[in-house]
């Protein structure tokens, strides 16, 4: 029997192929890992999309669903200028694919409730939290667990826990997401901070870099709008990195957390009569997952390092 995913035949129908395709069961034929092919082109709908999703080139993904579709006999998309779209079969076999895709993923993670401490565990959490927080103070954690290998994940979006993106999500809000577990582990205070040439400017001059309309529902942006009282904000983003490096290089006064400006030789506190919310921090984690041994040390000692370090991250905090 030739291999699917090696054979370069253009599609045919099941009564045209081989003697020995048609002998062997479709369960024989089938690559079971070509279905996730076929869901993220049919969930994104270019091969350039999908490929993106799944880190693979774009032929790749055009090779596993040429495959399955050999497989099964049937012509799953139609391949039109714009993009790939479903054919009536495919849009019938979607729903079971995602099934089969949420059977692998709880079987993954029914395999970490039964894994050993030895192993990768990945960790989602704000960039600059996971850079110029997490990432200086992890070294304990490796000298307690040894054989337990992480993945720092930095990014902005939340990671998606149930699919397996990573095992445990530092967060800055509680999630809303069903089927989650929560556990608050402390707060993360923040304060204005301005270059000191910035900072000496007589209030009526001051101007102030701001998050972009995206984040206006945070109530720490609507405390610095309040601040700057019809100031006028000279610059805005949503990367908290940008208004980061702007206010070190004397561009306005931001809102900036403790952890990551009260150290900065370049930066000076800047008083302000109330201070602004301070916000949670919430370490995420599946239920199923959550019954790995490795992943269970791994939250505990993410729970110490924040711990210890509650003074750096609220240091007008209760304790602090």
């Amino acid at each position: 029997m030739q291999n699917p995913l090696t054979n370069p035949r253009p599609f045919q129908p099941a009564m045209q192929q081989g003697s020995s395709d048609r002998a062997a069961p479709v369960s024989q034929r089938l690559q079971w890992d070509d279905v996730r092919y076929f869901l993220a082109l049919a969930r994104l709908g270019s091969l350039s999309a999908a490929s993106r999703s799944l880190d693979v080139e774009h032929s790749t993904v055009a090779r596993r669903v040429e495959a399955l579709e050999r497989a099964l006999g049937l012509r799953l998309f139609d391949r039109l200028p714009r993009g790939w779209t479903l054919t009536t079969e495919g849009e019938a076999l979607v729903v079971q694919a995602k099934g089969l895709e949420d059977q692998a993923i709880a079987f993954s993670r029914a395999a970490l409730g039964v894994a050993s401490l030895a192993g990768t565990v990945r960790i989602s959490a704000p960039p600059m939290t996971a850079s110029h927080f997490l990432a200086p103070r992890l070294a304990t954690l490796r000298e307690a667990w040894p054989d337990i290998d992480l993945e720092l994940i930095g990014e902005s979006r939340d990671a998606d826990l149930a699919h397996g993106e990573a095992e445990l999500a530092l967060r800055l809000a509680r999630p809303t997401a069903a089927g989650l577990a929560a556990r608050a582990l402390g707060r993360m205070g923040s304060g204005l901070y301005a270059s000191p040439a910035h900072a000496v400017r007589p209030p009526q001059e001051w101007v102030f870099l701001g998050y972009d309309r995206s984040l206006g529902q945070v109530a720490q942006h609507t405390w610095l709008e309040g601040i700057a009282d019809g100031r006028r904000f000279v610059l805005r983003s949503n990367d908290l990195a940008v208004l980061y490096q702007a206010c070190r290089a004397g561009l306005g006064i931001a809102l900036l957390p403790h952890f990551l400006a009260r150290s900065d030789t370049a930066l000076v506190a800047v008083p302000c009569d109330n201070a602004p919310p301070p916000r949670s921090l919430w370490l995420v984690v599946h239920p199923d997952v959550r019954r790995s041994p490795r992943v269970r040390a791994v939250a505990d000692s993410l729970a110490e390092i924040i711990a210890a370090a509650a003074a750096v991250l609220d240091p007008q905090g209760p304790g602090s």
